[in-house]
């Protein structure tokens, strides 16, 4: 076999949670690249027609839906009207997510829920609701996007910590139940990507020089820079298409060599 036929997606379905913009925009315009049909949520309406523009501007003709991935029902509803107009789903991606920046101590309960809820539950929802189509079909490839917070802690993200790390391991039970029904459950780990988001760390700052965060960043990457979102297309293309088959259970850490690194020696 022509070994870019292992990497094609021609024909297949992806779903992309949470894929309005950011990471999950470039993974689904990476898919849809790669050949596949995409379906994609969100929760806001506003959100929804914007997204759509900015798919169309890349080309990709992508169908969405509003729907919040923490409610079953609404993920049971979302699965069948994809199935109705694209087919069934042969690739999710567990995108949508969230993280609260708060110390501990300070942080409720009911802050610490929520985002585990979107975190951590919503894709367990979401894996649950595919997977018997793919059972049925007989394959199916599932990407959990992680973190670098499913191996390390930090201050003031305990929740999104926990959730990822809950995370990591839902993808290595995936595995484990569902690997022999020829579904691939593997996890993406993002390093520190140079999202909007994130560019208020990486303003130089009134005297010419980095944002101290932003030089925390850079001297703790063994690439010397921040990731950016296309960085994560050609790992999510890999783990949705046939080229990795037999690759299960894995947490692929885009990082820049971020987690094999100790630093340097103040």
């Amino acid at each position: 076999m022509d070994m870019t036929e292992k990497f094609s997606l021609h024909g297949k379905v992806a779903l992309v949670t949470g894929a309005a913009y950011g990471i999950g925009f470039a993974i689904a315009t990476a898919l849809a690249g790669a050949g596949a049909k995409i379906a994609f949520n969100c929760r806001s309406q506003s959100n929804m027609d914007k997204a759509l523009a900015d798919y169309a501007a890349k080309g990709v003709d992508a169908k969405g839906y509003i729907a919040d991935v923490t409610d079953e029902k609404q993920v049971a509803d979302l699965v069948a009207k994809i199935e109705k107009d694209l087919g069934g789903i042969d690739i999710l991606v567990n995108n949508a997510g969230i993280i609260k920046r708060i110390p501990m101590l300070e942080m409720s309960a009911e802050d610490f829920r929520q985002v585990v809820d979107i975190d951590l539950t919503g894709p367990f929802i979401c894996a649950k609701a595919v997977i018997p189509g793919m059972i049925e079909r007989g394959h199916g490839k599932i990407i959990n996007i992680c973190s670098m917070m499913s191996e390390l802690g930090r201050e003031t993200v305990s929740a999104y910590a926990a959730a990822k790390g809950g995370l990591k391991m839902l993808t290595r039970n995936i595995c484990s139940e569902y690997g022999g029904a020829n579904i691939q459950c593997n996890g993406i780990g993002p390093g520190y990507i140079a999202t909007p988001q994130t560019a208020p760390l990486r303003e130089r700052q009134p005297d010419g020089s980095r944002h101290p965060f932003d030089q925390f960043i850079v001297s703790k990457t063994p690439a010397g820079r921040w990731g950016t979102a296309e960085d994560l297309m050609g790992p999510a293309v890999f783990l949705a298409s046939e080229a990795s088959d037999f690759v299960n259970g894995h947490i692929l850490y885009v990082d820049g060599g971020i987690l094999a690194y100790i630093g340097k020696q103040p």
